[in-house]
């Protein structure tokens, strides 16, 4: 099942998809991108922008290996084994937007989980077994009411 085939089944207008799509950045439509905005660029970019907008990232570095003692040790969000990292990734950067809400909130920031998974300007989603573990994450972030999108540069903040 994937986005599309649910979607023709509750019936949902291809433009609400498509708006959805684009919130989440699986469709490009950056301009087109500078010479040199490698992923690592396009990350410290998109970090930028956060700060300027009030929100905090930092890098999530996921990964195993062994200690110098030989244990075994696993780091970064949703890595607690090699079968779940498969199945779902984290993104590249996670963080908090302050947000200030409405009357039985008056006058209290609350801040919002914010996740990006970073992407060289000019990428597209394909689809690949990686890209569906990185979106896995990303819709799970959006369920419980985070913000999580691809990110290729400034703007997809």
């Amino acid at each position: 099942m994937n986005l599309t085939a649910w979607a023709i089944r509750w019936q949902i207008p291809y433009a609400a998809v498509d708006d959805l799509r684009r919130e989440m950045g699986l469709v490009n439509t950056d301009p087109a991108p500078e010479p040199g905005q490698s992923e690592s660029a396009v990350q410290s970019l998109v970090r930028l922008e956060a700060s300027r907008l009030g929100a905090r990232l930092w890098r999530n570095n996921v990964g195993a290996g062994y200690l110098d003692n030989a244990s075994f040790i696993r780091w970064g969000l949703a890595n607690d084994s090699d079968r779940i990292n498969k199945q779902i990734k984290s993104s590249d950067l996670i963080g908090i937007r302050p947000v200030l809400i409405g009357p039985e909130h008056i006058g209290r920031t609350l801040g919002v989980f914010l996740s990006r998974e970073v992407k060289a300007a000019g990428w597209h989603y394909t689809g690949t077994e990686r890209e569906r573990a990185q979106l896995r994450w990303l819709e799970l972030i959006n369920s419980l009411g985070g913000d999580a999108a691809f990110a290729t540069g400034e703007g997809t903040l």
